[in-house]
């Protein structure tokens, strides 16, 4: 056996993170680690990488005791690890990050650019990226970004490779490519520790799977011996019987309609289309298609070259957000942590930036003011904190994304773009979201929900709009939509004839 982890321990602040998890991991295997958020995954993966030290038990490496105290010393020992938000540097450029994180070159020694950068081009072509080497990184969207970490993880030739939810901003075609190259490290002997919440890619890729909950191991399977249901009441203790649980509407009349939008700098080209109220439109697509730009160009991030963006059928300008919050539109974007909220800022902060002036008198903040409308927002999208002073940064990935939704809601909008609501959360946390976007439909809410998941666009929306190459391909009615035809729509084909409808 590769790695063995024997009866983990691990307490923050009195806290048990782990009780006693044992572990292990073959070459040439790769091992799914579920749970939900805080069961214990982090804390596990921080012991592999040397980040955290054990409290109790012990870890073997080729049946070896070994100590980790620290990242260098597991990397030296052939341990890497590719997270969820990557760890790049955004003004240096794509293939200065590889060689960095390979530790490329020696003191005093000039650097070879040309080798350099024929280096990054293959390993990105290993990792199926289409990324230019000299690109900036700040300048790359979210998924490219961990494409850029993967290929480095690949670069550095590692034994042990823990990947952290590397497809959850991955479109299908990507993700495609990103399995075929985890079967090419696996086919060479790399042991894969693999943690995802699409628990429906699992079987596809994993030999094995482990769930934890609540800091303690429930099991360990074959990956062909449990099923989706399985996986979900090993890791919730019980049934989820409605991960997506669509209430039936009936949509009332235009509120939001997009016409001819154009941006030529970010490959947007005549997109139309309109959002009813109480209606849930999802806007699909593979990564690059224009998705989340398109969702920048309402809410007034970047100007738009030319098109129309009508408000319950009048024209409205929108030059800034602070425009489009006025006229009643909110956008939770789709890199939570960088653009979504603010984590040293507490719950409370956060809740209220957008709506400053409610929560102030005489230009002066009302703390109470605000504690009092964060508090309201709390209990009514049940977000789960000590209280509305504790940092944002503190709370679960889920209940992140339910206080960037609330900072939103408070404007009282109109119009709710949502750029991949569930990236990157559990299960359970999941159903709670989609929950929310049930009833704020319900309210009379019009919902633009920008997803990569097909289960979750064909789940929750009422129809879809499949983009592709920068233009709207077709819009189409979930009842008669496929994940088949919808992934043919994104890829610039004619869509296969509906095998039936639902996710």
């Amino acid at each position: 056996m590769l790695l063995r982890m024997r009866g983990i321990v691990k307490s923050y602040d009195g806290v048990r993170a782990l009780r006693g998890v044992s572990f292990d991991l073959a070459a040439g295997e790769v091992h799914a680690l579920v749970g939900e958020n805080g069961a214990g995954k982090s804390t596990l993966v921080k012991a592999i990488t040397g980040a955290v030290v054990p409290d109790a038990g012990e870890i073997l490496l080729d049946g070896r005791p070994v100590a980790l105290p620290d990242p260098t010393t597991a990397r030296s020992l052939g341990i890497r690890a590719v997270y969820q938000q990557p760890a790049l540097f955004p003004d240096l450029s794509v293939a200065e990050n590889i060689a960095l994180g390979l530790g490329a070159g020696r003191a005093f020694r000039r650097v070879r650019w040309r080798a350099l950068r024929e280096r990054a081009r293959a390993l990105l072509a290993r990792a199926g990226a289409d990324i230019d080497p000299e690109a900036e990184v700040r300048r790359l969207s979210m998924p490219e970004q961990q494409l850029v970490e993967i290929a480095r993880a690949i670069g550095a030739g590692a034994r042990i490779l823990v990947l952290d939810e590397p497809t959850a901003s991955l479109g299908g075609r990507e993700v495609e490519r990103l399995f075929g190259v985890i079967r090419e490290l696996r086919a060479g002997g790399t042991g894969i520790v693999y943690i995802s919440h699409r628990l429906e890619e699992l079987p596809e890729v994993a030999d094995r799977v482990t769930a934890l909950r609540d800091g303690e191991l429930v099991a360990t399977h074959p990956m062909q011996a449990v099923s989706r249901a399985d996986l979900i009441r090993m890791m919730v203790g019980r049934d989820v019987s409605a991960v997506f649980p669509k209430r039936p509407m009936e949509p009332g009349p235009t509120r939001l309609a997009v016409r001819g939008l154009t941006r030529e700098a970010d490959g947007i080209r005549d997109v139309s289309f309109d959002v009813r109220r109480g209606e849930i439109l999802g806007l699909a697509g593979l990564v690059g298609a224009g998705r989340t730009e398109t969702a920048r160009l309402i809410f007034g991030l970047a100007p738009c070259d030319r098109g129309v963006i009508e408000l319950d059928g009048r024209p409205i300008t929108i030059r800034s957000p602070a425009d489009a919050v006025a006229a009643g539109i909110a956008y939770v974007p789709e890199d939570r942590r960088r653009h979504g909220v603010i984590p040293e800022m507490s719950v409370a902060d956060n809740t209220t930036l957008a709506v400053l002036r409610r929560v102030a008198a005489h230009g002066w903040l009302d703390r109470r003011r605000e504690d009092a409308l964060a508090e309201a927002y709390v209990e009514r999208l049940g977000v789960k904190t000590p209280s509305v002073a504790a940092p944002v940064g503190s709370l679960s990935g889920g209940n992140q994304q339910k206080v960037a939704l609330a900072r939103w809601l408070a404007t009282d909008p109109k119009v709710l773009v949502l750029d991949e609501p569930t990236q990157g959360i559990d299960v359970g946390a999941k159903a709670e979201i989609h929950r929310l976007m049930g009833d704020l439909a319900a309210r009379g809410l019009a919902i633009v929900m920008i997803s990569s998941e097909l289960p979750e666009i064909l789940g929750m929306s009422d129809r879809i709009a499949v983009m592709h190459a920068g233009r709207v391909a077709a819009v189409v009615d979930r009842a008669g939509a496929t994940q088949e035809s919808l992934l043919a729509l994104a890829l610039g084909e004619a869509a296969p004839a509906p095998t039936g409808g639902g996710p």
